[in-house]
């Protein structure tokens, strides 16, 4: 039997050290420390293509449906409150992106918007991990039967390779060398 569940939490452990990566970064610039401009946006193009495009990409084109499908509601229901949070994850992320611009081009500001920012998107994702993982992933694990955890990780294996040649193993060590360079 495949594991779909698994896929998704595994995922979720790749993501969780990129924020501690950022968490990091945000410590440095709180304190006043310089941090690359090249290093913010490496790590909001990481979160941006890994924890958005590939990550919440399958949730969203995949296991939602199958899971209201079988009856799980996406109006007023989890999944629409999962989809919210991915909405407002992408806009915190335009915003990180808007001030790592502007801290490139030397904004005083910038370093203090970023943190800011960055502040909210980490604790909305480990809070949205957290539910997924305790909460729609275990129901997920429940309801759906054995055929439909089968499909879901063949689409998952067929959405990896749409990817344009990464790998799962190329996100994880971009994620695991940002996390050595900057989580404190």
């Amino acid at each position: 039997m495949s594991k779909p569940f698994y896929i998704l939490k595994h995922e979720h452990r790749v993501i969780e050290r990129a924020l501690r990566a950022l968490d990091g970064m945000c410590l440095k610039l709180a304190g006043g420390s310089n941090v690359s401009p090249d290093s913010l946006l490496e790590l909001i193009d990481f979160i941006t293509t890994f924890a958005d495009h590939y990550h919440h990409g399958k949730e969203e084109k995949f296991l939602f449906p199958a899971l209201e499908r079988c009856g799980i509601p996406r109006e007023g229901g989890p999944l629409g409150v999962m989809e919210h949070e991915h909405q407002i994850e992408r806009k915190l992320i335009a915003e990180l992106r808007f001030s790592a611009n502007a801290y490139s081009e030397g904004d005083g500001k910038a370093a203090r918007s970023f943190t800011e920012a960055a502040q909210a998107y980490l604790s909305l994702l480990v809070s949205h991990i957290e539910k997924e993982d305790s909460v729609l992933f275990r129901l997920g694990e429940e309801i759906l039967d054995d055929e439909d955890k089968t499909s879901l990780a063949k689409s998952f294996r067929e959405s990896d390779e749409a990817l344009g040649g990464r790998s799962l193993e190329d996100f994880e060590r971009t994620a695991s060398a940002l996390e050595e360079r900057w989580a404190l």
